[in-house]
């Protein structure tokens, strides 16, 4: 029997009644569902769910930690949640070829663009191949200090260097290619994906690209300069970010972050490395791309 995979965002009301029925009705069209503790607890309660062995059987339900979700092989994933939920999901899933059903339980759910009355449709539509594939690009960053590569990350979104909340200004070189772009004192600077312009680097006056455009975009946050601007490179291009300061700068005065949700902790010096992931996340679609209807009625764009 194939297995669908079903993670929730923690404290959402809906959910008390809503994944006691998804559960069933996966069960009545020959699907074994497999829950990540905070989905499970919905159903066997908090007490249960957490104190039981990842892969154990409670209640009649198999409960994994989240991050041991791809082990069990499922052929889809049901996220119910918001954009963060989704990001989280997206990252655990990414070295799988499993296609993740986003159903929009948070405030904005631009990613999610499926809304909870249309969550059993999409899924009869996926279960009879009728539903889109959305493949999203990925954003592979690698932590480069004294030489060495400390710690690698798979972005949906971006990876953000920035400052801390009481540092002064960081000073940041950005590399293309081997080439020196530009050189500059800043709050911080984005990498990001094309699914990631319409995050963090859009409020930072970042552009905004259709999802399938081969490209990364970098977003320098608060640039001491008025000359400089967001620029979009090739989708293949090598991008290394190094802090170059403060001068005399301490650890831990800058910082860098994942999908805003890793954070690790940088010093002068070290360098973000990046280019394309060879890795996507699919996304499942009842209908065509819903990308400027979500940009029209969540953003406002190009309302007067």
């Amino acid at each position: 029997m194939d297995r669908i995979a079903i993670v929730s965002k923690p404290l959402k009301e809906e959910l008390n009644h809503l994944l006691p029925e998804l559960v069933e009705w996966l069960r009545e069209h020959n699907f074994e569902p497999v829950l990540d503790r905070e989905s499970a607890s919905y159903i066997v309660g908090s007490a249960a769910a957490s104190h039981c062995v990842s892969g154990a059987i409670v209640g009649g339900i198999e409960v994994r930690d989240r991050p041991d979700l791809p082990t069990a092989r499922p052929v889809l994933v049901i996220v119910l949640g918001g954009d963060g939920t989704l990001l989280a999901v997206g990252r655990i899933f990414a070295r799988s070829d499993t296609p993740l059903l986003s159903v929009n339980l948070g405030s904005l759910g631009f990613l999610t663009e499926v809304r909870l009355s249309n969550l059993y449709p999409t899924l009869e539509g996926w279960c009879e191949n009728c539903c889109a594939i959305d493949a999203r690009s990925m954003l592979h960053g690698e932590l480069w200090r004294d030489g060495k590569c400390i710690e690698s990350f798979e972005a949906v979104n971006d990876i953000v260097l920035s400052k801390s909340a009481i540092a002064r200004m960081a000073e940041f070189a950005i590399e293309l290619d081997s080439m020196l772009a530009a050189r500059f004192r800043a709050d911080g600077v984005i990498v990001s994906t094309p699914t990631g312009s319409t995050g963090y680097t859009l409020a930072a006056n970042g552009p905004i690209l259709v999802p399938t455009v081969d490209a990364l975009v970098i977003t320098p946050i608060c640039p001491h300069l008025l000359t400089l601007r967001p620029m979009v490179v090739p989708g293949d291009a090598a991008l290394t970010l190094r802090i170059e300061g403060p001068k005399g700068g301490m650890p831990n005065q800058t910082i860098l972050t994942v999908d805003g949700q890793q954070a690790v902790d940088l010093c002068p010096g070290d360098e973000l490395r990046c280019h394309r992931s060879e890795y996507e996340v699919k996304l499942v679609r009842l209908g065509g791309n819903g990308f400027f209807e979500a940009l029209r009625s969540k953003l406002k764009w190009g309302e007067r």
